[in-house]
């Protein structure tokens, strides 16, 4: 981000502005601000104490809070266009950088070991499915970050265009879902190599807390300080993983083959290249809140291929390490002794030989995992405010603390089960993602062609679509992803039939159904409604 950026976001943030509703709203908003019993409730947080008396404690800690330098007070409101600023080269840059530092981590390097230790495939086929995977999900990603400088609207207030006011709730919620997952997941890993570093004598449970202590501080001040440690971050990330490669890659092992029938191993392959591509695109309903200051005149273009190569590029680097990682633990008893104790316990693994430089190397990686924490809990925050008008009256601030809260205890509750969670939730959660962007593209690119969006019309319920075809389309590929989904708890009918072990086919026969029933419902529903 630009100076001039950053600039214009500390201003904003002490000034404590955090309202951008439409014109016809304004005036009632400000009676709101005076009147806690008014039946009008805004969509977005306000000033002060939104929705509660301004002499409330709650109100007096708010506005100092909001007056904080660099502390964002915006939540879900849309940016006006006086509050963007002049897009630079080294804005584009930032982009990737964002990126690049979420998805350079540890939490990718546990994924990648899935394929080896997981799906019994051999190194050439999980290092082709975790590439392939990564990048195809990163287009997602890359996809839905264009809309946020062309809306000045957060990525879930933007599925209101595509699934209607209320049906876009549901993706809403499960975007909460999946985000606070990741906050789990990278809690977990974390926790897991600085337990390691420390031989034992830190506990996984101190680990976990570090990490969430870390992440909820940075979120708290919002976009702006943000901003400034993601640039940063990736650089102690990519040495630590390239001394990883300098460290682990002579005892990779490539020579290992996938084990199994054709038919077996087919599906197998499919099913970790699914993993890999559910973890990719999951940062697609999140893909425009942080490009939400920058101006309509961004170029999509640029927009869409600066954060595929920051996405791409990261999580190809970090899953093609884990695969590395998990093929020499199937041949490396020392390596094997330590997947055993835990994923962050391979990691570390990686650095033997190195003595003390090794430990702090460790430290890095674990470290790094706020990086990959920040994006979602922020995202999770804003999910809360979208979720209702009442819970709109919450600041953004309030809403990251609940999350971190709720993150942290669940993952000292499954600690032990890293990759049960990752197995289950990452694909689970791919399944909901690429129905929810199969309607987003076939809206955007068949219905809003020629017309396009009002993008003022982001709070009222009236201009925006009904949803109703959104919501059928959403619910029959979703019914579709059941009857094809491979998990522990669940295989479908459709997933028994590849294989031994059965393959998951779940985001593929999602999407197609999804595909196949919008267009033909969504002409009805413009038919009968006209919006």
């Amino acid at each position: 981000m630009s100076p001039d950026v950053e600039k214009g976001l500390q201003v904003q943030a002490a000034s404590g502005d955090s309202r951008a509703v439409s014109v016809d709203q304004t005036s009632q908003d400000e009676e709101n601000l005076h009147n806690v019993n008014s039946p009008h409730v805004t969509d977005g947080p306000m000033k002060g104490s939104p929705g509660t008396v301004s002499k409330s404690a709650f109100g007096r800690f708010n506005e100092r809070l909001t007056s904080i330098k660099f502390f964002e007070a915006r939540g879900i409101e849309r940016v006006p266009l006086e509050e963007r600023h002049e897009i630079k080269a080294t804005n584009y840059l930032q982009m990737s950088l964002l990126w690049f530092s979420t998805n350079i981590t540890a939490n990718n390097m546990a994924l990648g070991m899935m394929g080896p230790l997981t799906y019994d495939l051999g190194f050439v086929d999980s290092a082709l499915c975790a590439t392939f995977g990564a990048l195809l999900g990163a287009a997602g990603v890359a996809y839905m970050g264009t809309f946020g400088p062309a809306s000045g609207n957060r990525t879930m207030v933007v599925a209101r265009y595509f699934m209607g006011y209320y049906p876009s709730k549901i993706a809403c919620l499960l975007n909460i879902i999946i985000m606070l997952g990741y906050g789990m997941i990278d809690c977990l890993v974390g926790g897991q190599v600085l337990s390691a570093v420390a031989g034992g004598r830190m506990t996984v449970v101190v680990g976990i807390i570090i990490i969430a202590i870390v992440t909820w501080v940075i979120v708290l001040f919002g976009m702006s300080l943000f901003h400034i440690y993601e640039r940063y971050a990736w650089v102690p990330q990519l040495i630590a993983a390239f001394v990883l490669v300098g460290s682990a890659g002579p005892k990779f092992d490539t020579s290992i083959v996938s084990n199994g029938t054709s038919q077996t191993i087919a599906g197998n392959r499919l099913s970790f290249f699914s993993l890999c591509l559910s973890a990719s695109v999951a940062w697609a309903p999140a893909g425009a809140d942080f490009f939400v200051y920058f101006p309509p005149t961004t170029s999509k273009w640029k927009t869409f291929l600066m954060t595929f190569l920051g996405v791409g590029l990261a999580l190809t680097f970090a899953n093609l390490l884990g695969v590395g990682l998990g093929s020499g633990a199937l041949t490396r008893p020392s390596w094997e002794t330590a997947y055993n104790t835990s994923s962050g316990s391979l990691i570390l693994a990686g650095y033997e030989g190195l003595g003390g430089f090794g430990k702090f190397m460790g430290v890095l990686v674990a470290l790094g995992l706020i990086a990959n924490n920040i994006p979602g809990t922020y995202s999770a925050s804003l999910g809360f405010q979208i979720m209702g008008r009442q819970l709109a009256r919450m600041p953004r601030w309030f809403y990251s603390c609940v999350g971190v809260v709720i993150y942290t205890a669940c993952a000292l509750g499954g600690r032990n089960y890293l990759f049960d969670i990752f197995d289950n939730f990452l694909a689970l959660m791919g399944y909901w993602v690429t129905i929810y962007l199969m309607i987003a593209v076939e809206e955007h690119t068949i219905f809003r062609r020629r017309t396009g969006f009002n993008w003022d019309d982001w709070a009222d319920p009236s201009k925006l679509p009904v949803g109703l075809a959104a919501l059928m389309a959403f619910l029959i590929g979703w019914a579709g992803a059941i009857v094809s989904m491979n998990q522990v708890w669940y295989v479908g009918p459709i997933a028994k039939m590849v294989g031994e072990d059965g393959a998951d086919l779940g985001i593929w026969v999602g999407i197609s159904w999804t595909m196949l029933v919008y267009p033909p419902m969504r002409w009805l529903e413009l038919k009968r409604f006209g919006r």
